[in-house]
């Protein structure tokens, strides 16, 4: 701090000893001025060294200084670093803060004051079909071209939510988009974006199904009513007495089925996938699933089915024996069920490519191609009469296609009108070993690939 002034003083002094030495009042007066001048060029010079490393605000390079200018450019130094890390703290946090919005499963836009797109997240573009770098600045309702988003942009009521068709919806792949819009700030406003397709097809299912088991049970309801109404009001013979008690054995036994049916898929979606612990044979799975056909054949056609076991290899595999037995049970049953009476069904085991195929291929009508990728919902039905008259609940396929998934296997089906049908369950090589292999050594095996 004292520097400056010594240094002023200094060639002040100098200058007037200079006029002193020639011995004039005038050139001591004028040697002090050319002191004082010189001093305030030289500060000046450093003054703009001072300004021009402002200016350059460049923290690895230092000007050449002294005095108080050093001590301003080191005070000054000190609240710029300072500034750099903070800045650099707030950069870090707006980086996370951003990456953890980035990865959020909605979608995010920020939006101006006039509805210009200041930021969004890769969901959103996704969501609303927008580029997450060439769109900014655009208006959002030139981008999102659906009326239900213009009347809810224009009405600027964002108390609740809109739902628009996603960019890439179709007939055979819906998309469904939630968009709600938040104000923030001075006129600024946060918009969320959400994917509801899967909560709005899960809705669709619900309703579906209640309205299908609620319709499946009314049926034989009304039958056992009616017929109980019948046996207590009036006077009936034995034997019409009995064919009445037959049918409503007969509707008690549907409902029973149905229940069933449901009880098994609400089991199957609700338990754990079955490990590798139990190995079975292939051979006594197929063995007790057609003796159960046949019975059921013979129940319900006159004549009944030529069912027959195709001769196969003999081996076991790995799963829940009663959710097999089902899944096999299932296929052979809806074959009796839509198989003219008399005809021929055939069921087997065999080997493809180290995975095991079990198939089920009957002559009956065959079923359309655009009945197929509906097969396995739930009460879906190609002939609805056929299915009621043979005691079908429209639940078997679900059944089968929850065990097939739950085995990490496949469910195909081939069918052509006229020509019959043939459904194959995939189990894969991981599940399949022969007889003879050692319970030990499979289980090393499994162990080394772990």
């Amino acid at each position: 701090m004292t520097r400056r002034p010594i240094e002023l003083l200094g060639l002040v002094t100098l200058g007037a000893a200079w006029g002193l030495f020639e011995g004039s009042p005038g050139l001591t007066f004028a040697g002090a001025a050319c002191g004082a001048v010189v001093w305030s060029a030289w500060d000046a010079v450093r003054a703009a060294r001072l300004l021009t490393w402002l200016n350059n605000f460049d923290l690895s390079s230092s000007p050449r200084l002294n005095g108080l200018w050093l001590e301003m450019y080191d005070r000054s130094r000190k609240v710029f670093k300072k500034l750099e890390k903070q800045r650099l703290s707030s950069d870090i946090r707006l980086s996370n803060f951003l990456a953890a919005i980035q990865a959020s499963p909605n979608g995010v836009v920020l939006l101006d004051d006039s509805g210009r797109i200041e930021w969004v997240n890769l969901t959103a573009a996704n969501q609303l079909g927008v580029d997450p770098q060439r769109d900014i600045g655009q208006y959002v309702q030139n981008l999102v071209r659906s009326p239900v988003f213009s009347a809810y942009l224009a009405n600027a009521d964002f108390s609740a939510e809109i739902q628009i068709n996603g960019v890439r919806a179709s007939a055979t792949h819906p998309s469904r988009i939630s968009i709600q819009i938040h104000p923030y700030g001075s006129s600024r406003k946060l918009m969320l974006t959400r994917d509801v397709t899967a909560v709005e097809l899960a809705e669709a299912m619900r309703k579906d199904f209640v309205a299908n088991v609620s319709h499946e049970i009314r049926t034989p309801l009304t039958v056992l009513s009616g017929f109980v109404e019948t046996l207590q009001t009036l006077p009936i013979q034995e034997p019409e007495r009995n064919v009445y008690l037959g049918l409503m054995s007969q509707q008690a036994l549907r409902m029973q089925s149905l229940v069933s049916d449901l009880l098994t898929l609400s089991r199957l979606e609700g338990s754990p996938a079955p490990g590798q612990g139990e190995w079975l044979d292939c051979q006594d799975l197929l063995a007790q699933a057609l003796q159960e056909a046949k019975g059921l054949s013979q129940a319900i056609s006159h004549p009944p089915h030529d069912i027959r076991s195709i001769e196969g290899p003999s081996f076991l595999v790995a799963g829940a024996r009663s959710e097999l037995l089902s899944a096999l049970s299932n296929l052979l049953s809806n074959a009796v069920r839509y198989t003219p009476d008399g005809g021929v069904i055939c069921a087997g085991w065999r080997l493809k490519d180290g995975s095991a195929e079990f198939f089920v291929e009957d002559s009956g009508p065959g079923i359309a191609a655009e009945h197929l990728p509906r097969l396995t919902e739930r009460f879906y039905r190609v002939d609805r009469s056929r299915s009621r008259e043979t005691g079908g609940t429209g639940l078997g396929l679900a059944i089968v296609k929850h065990v097939v998934q739950r085995h990490g296997g496949q469910l195909e089906i081939q069918s052509t009108l006229g020509k019959g049908s043939c459904f194959s369950i995939l189990l894969p090589s991981s599940r399949v070993r022969s007889e003879n292999t050692d319970v030990a050594t499979v289980a090393a095996t499994d162990l080394s690939a772990v």
